[in-house]
């Protein structure tokens, strides 16, 4: 059984009008911004068969995306960015690209329900829900949409530097991905907060090093 609007129905008959699923994509990767979304769905979606963006197929997601950008009431999308991620950590990043998503949003919600993280002194009462993006249909919602929204980000993060994979990794840290990071060190967009990034940043300054002097190649 996938996602229902229970928690909807239940924000709403507290007297909630514009509810927003917010959920965000990118937390585990080596490298890319984490992108979040927030979707407001009307009182009566028809959104059959929509789930968490992991359960779903690229095909599907991208079906689902079309769908929701027709029958939402909001939409929005906010990021942040890996000099954010290095200067605030990881959560707090996260908490940055859902604030900026919901900003975004046109109506502006009046109550957010949010994939587990919480967002502190938000200005309009947010309901984290754990498992969040297999239980609300808006949070699925928003799941699909910051999904498909960083995929598309990797994409053309690949054409600028073809030679990491991202086309196929989207930046996790995938045995391919980790290869490739050990033999060219880290690119503009590799979060350098994160322990793989650090080590390979790390070999390649000594590389670097033995290269420009010969007596330490001889050692």
């Amino acid at each position: 059984m996938g996602p229902s609007d229970e928690f909807e129905r239940a924000a709403r008959l507290c007297g909630y009008r514009r509810i927003a699923g917010v959920d965000e994509v990118g937390r585990g990767p080596l490298a890319g911004p984490v992108v979040a979304a927030a979707v407001i769905l009307p009182l009566r979606s028809r959104l059959v068969g929509v789930n968490d963006s992991k359960q779903l197929s690229e095909r599907e997601r991208e079906r689902f995306f079309i769908a929701i950008r027709e029958q939402a009431v909001g939409i929005g999308i906010g990021w942040a960015d890996v000099a954010e991620i290095d200067q605030l950590n990881i959560l707090e990043a996260t908490r940055l690209a859902m604030r900026r998503a919901l900003e975004q949003v046109v109506p502006s919600a009046d109550y957010v329900l949010i994939d587990a993280v919480s967002l502190p002194g938000f200005r309009i009462p947010v309901r984290p829900i754990i498992k969040g993006d297999s239980l609300s249909i808006s949070i699925a919602a928003a799941s699909i949409v910051a999904k498909v929204t960083r995929d598309r980000l990797m994409v053309e993060y690949h054409d600028t530097f073809p030679e990491y994979g991202f086309l196929s990794h989207k930046g996790y840290g995938t045995a391919e991905h980790l290869e490739r990071l050990a033999h060219h060190g880290p690119c503009s967009i590799h979060r350098r907060s994160f322990a793989p990034v650090k080590i390979a940043m790390n070999a390649k300054k000594t590389e670097q090093v033995r290269l420009s002097d010969p007596t330490l190649s001889e050692a």
